[in-house]
């Protein structure tokens, strides 16, 4: 038996496949800037909150003022850890991104195999 197809009035079904988009060096030059920036601000929401200088900063010194919270938040291990969490998280992110650009494009056989 034959599963039921149905099909738009008008619309011709294409033999051919949509060409595969090709990564361009523009794509692959804004990959790799998105990756650099991604993993700089993951490194440094992963350190920053832990060092010395977190609890001195001007943003720590106004947000209490501003948001009327105790300034055991801004200091609080949890926060530090969250923030640290979205660093890691930010790492994670960039390392996919730029596997995923190592990735041949669809279509297009996989660089070891034509060395060979």
């Amino acid at each position: 038996m034959h599963p039921v197809e149905r099909r738009l009035p008008g619309v011709e079904e294409s033999s051919q496949a949509p060409e595969q988009a090709k990564h361009t060096w523009a794509h692959k030059l804004g990959v790799i800037l998105f990756v650099i920036v991604c993993f700089e601000v993951g490194v440094f929401l992963l350190i920053f909150p832990w060092t010395a200088q977190w609890e001195g900063n001007s943003l720590a010194n106004s947000l209490p003022g501003l948001l009327h919270l105790p300034r055991d938040y801004w200091t609080s291990s949890y926060f530090r850890g969250a923030l640290s969490g979205l660093g890691l998280l930010n790492i994670c992110i960039s390392i996919g991104e730029l596997l995923r650009l190592r990735r041949p494009a669809p279509g297009q056989p996989p660089a070891d195999r034509l060395a060979a």
